[in-house]
């Protein structure tokens, strides 16, 4: 990695190491054409060992996509657990069945699959986009994004452009993207020209959305 990762005052007083409770402390922002965003900061205590754990042990790899006319490296590393296979930290399993469990009733299903994303500095970044190919672009779902290490902004945004809301996610925050956010609002993970140090993100969907 090309940046030094700083460790959470916060964290490191932690007397456990784990996912907290989600009823009662996820706070639910209601979003306009049937979209909402729910948010739990610092939702993992020990997620800077669990940073460390996953930058150290997940088989990160560099991809290269099209754009337009060229071939242009992912500005961020990647790693991908389907269905059924093993996730790289017993901490995630945790997470993922808490995760099972509080959004049984509204999801009607479990999360299936967690897609990890490595942000090395403030180079790295993801342009606007919803997680639309597969079920995403026609039915409304959730995704759920566990972040880790240094926060970086995440924004939100009206499919198309309108008012941008902003959340500095890292350090064990949850944000959750469910109804229609997918199809209705884009996200991004913006470039900054500030030093920033590394963060990860864990996605958790469900089966078909990617």
């Amino acid at each position: 990695m090309s940046a030094v990762f700083q460790p959470s005052l916060l964290d490191a007083t932690a007397d456990h190491e784990g996912p907290g409770p989600l009823g009662g402390h996820v706070h639910r922002t209601l979003l306009s054409d049937g979209a909402w965003i729910d948010v739990r900061p610092g939702w993992i205590s020990g997620a800077d060992a669990l940073f460390t754990r996953l930058a150290d042990t997940v088989p990160w790899r560099a991809e290269r996509r099209r754009l337009y006319d060229n071939v242009v490296d992912v500005p961020r590393l990647l790693a991908f657990y389907d269905e059924g296979e093993r996730l790289p930290d017993p901490l995630l399993d945790q997470a993922k069945a808490m995760l099972d469990d509080h959004y049984r009733e509204e999801l009607g299903e479990p999360f299936r699959t967690a897609g990890l994303c490595l942000y090395r500095d403030g180079r790295d970044s993801v342009a606007w986009h919803g997680d639309r190919i597969g079920r995403g672009s026609t039915e409304d779902t959730m995704v759920a994004i566990v972040s880790v290490g240094t926060p970086r902004a995440l924004l939100l945004r009206p499919q198309g452009g309108g008012p941008t809301i902003r959340h500095d996610l890292g350090h064990g925050d949850l944000i959750v993207m469910g109804g229609s956010c997918q199809r209705t609002w884009e996200h991004a993970i913006p470039k900054s020209a500030k030093a920033r140090g590394p963060r990860i993100s864990i996605q958790f969907r469900v089966r078909g959305v990617r």
